[in-house]
């Protein structure tokens, strides 16, 4: 009987050239495209009306937009949670062009530029992505909100039953959207915390810094002392 040698695909870690475009490694049906349609169909004057010029170059708008609707829809509510995705989830690599904003600079963009904005194109986002499939409205809420089975036995009643729906959906992406502006507050706080905290430290290390200082100087002018002392000394004797 003869042996066989068993063969492999080639696997390497480190070769130097990576993919480019991540484009092709995200399906044409995966969420994160139609995120990325809805945003870059929007007027750019929607967010210029916000931004005002000079200082350093902002992160774009629509890729923020774009990073934050999509972590939303995997309930992602945290900012450092979305931060780290941004490091690991290739639909949010693609989607940031592999920028990496961090967790500040996201909670700071969803809490004072563009909140209203947001709350409504994540509110169509959702709307759109259970109407079109993308996502089993039964399963994205926990209490299963759902069209009845029997809603399409008569027109007018599939008619109530769709309105009756729409309106069960939008309370649960009302309820949805407060939870993640308690999270943003949450994160403000914390970041707060974490500042106060640092300059703290840094206020304290330049007290040390000063005080190794007066230091050194003190021992400076005792040798000058000393230094001057045995001058005279020598003079006399």
């Amino acid at each position: 009987m003869r042996n066989q040698t068993a063969t492999y695909q080639q696997y390497t870690m480190n070769q130097l050239v990576l993919p480019m475009d991540f484009s092709d490694l995200i399906p044409e049906n995966h969420v994160a495209r139609v995120v990325n349609d809805m945003v870059e169909s929007l007027d750019d004057q929607l967010f210029d009306e916000v931004y005002k010029g000079g200082g350093r170059p902002a992160y774009h708008p629509k890729m923020m937009t774009k990073i934050l609707l999509y972590g939303y829809t995997q309930k992602w509510f945290s900012c450092r949670a979305i931060a780290k995705a941004l490091t690991e989830h290739l639909p949010m690599m693609w989607l940031a062009a592999r920028q990496t904003p961090d967790f500040r600079t996201i909670n700071r963009f969803r809490s004072e530029r563009l909140k209203p904005l947001m709350d409504t194109l994540f509110s169509a986002l959702t709307h759109l992505l259970i109407k079109e499939g993308y996502v089993d409205g039964s399963s994205y809420f926990l209490d299963g909100t759902k069209i009845e089975a029997n809603a399409n036995k008569y027109t007018f009643v599939w008619k109530k039953s769709v309105q009756k729906y729409e309106e069960k959906l939008q309370l649960k992406i009302d309820e949805m959207l407060q939870e993640i502006e308690k999270q943003v507050e949450l994160d403000r706080i914390q970041i707060q915390q974490e500042t106060n905290a640092e300059e703290k430290r840094i206020s304290s290390e330049v007290l040390q810094a000063v005080a190794r200082s007066v230091e050194q100087e003190l021992i400076k002018r005792d040798e000058q002392i000393k230094e001057t002392a045995d001058q005279i000394t020598t003079k006399r004797l």
